[in-house]
């Protein structure tokens, strides 16, 4: 049963690389394993809903990247959220060219009658990337210094987006930035 769909941003192989690289070292610690587990890819989250028709959102979804470029990242900070799924993240550097790009596109999706969840809005939408997921509280402190040894920022570049379903992590589309070639 799905849970749901993500637009996501993917990152270049050497940013995926160190990503994944804090992703094992939780799970070789005994952590954290979920993302492992569920087939995630390192990403940021563009968008989510519950509900939506994939076929509806391809076009205009390769559209829209197609006028894209590849966009500069830097996670530069380890973060949670106060809530109880005790969620670790790399957080970027929250560029004008990265919070636009998810700006535009949550705009392109309105018009298309999708509605727009309120953490997905302009004004409220957090740009991050998971690092580890359901992390028991008392290995909270443990993780963080884990996570400070990758000596942050790392650096590198957003290339592609994906359409995804969830969970277990299921890709329906995915369109390089700028890439105007037929997939």
């Amino acid at each position: 049963m799905s849970q749901g769909f993500s637009i996501e941003l993917y990152f270049d192989p050497a940013l995926e690389n160190q990503v994944l690289k804090a992703w094992n070292v939780l799970a070789r610690r005994q952590i954290s394993t979920q993302l492992i587990e569920i087939e995630s890819r390192p990403h940021i989250t563009l968008f989510s809903s519950p509900f939506l028709d994939p076929a509806r959102l391809e076009s205009v979804v390769k559209s829209f990247v197609s006028k894209q470029e590849p966009l500069s990242l830097s996670f530069s900070s380890i973060g949670t959220f106060p809530n109880e799924k005790n969620l670790l993240f790399l957080a970027p550097s929250p560029t004008m060219a990265l919070l636009q790009f998810q700006a535009q596109l949550c705009e392109v999706i309105k018009k298309e009658g999708i509605e727009i969840g309120e953490e997905f809005k302009a004004d409220a939408w957090i740009p991050y990337c998971a690092v580890a997921q359901e992390v028991p509280k008392t290995r909270m402190a443990e993780a963080f210094c884990v996570l400070r040894e990758l000596k942050l920022p790392v650096s590198g570049y957003a290339m592609d987006i994906g359409l995804v379903e969830f969970s277990p992590v299921r890709e329906h589309f995915s369109f390089g930035l700028g890439n105007t070639v037929e997939a």
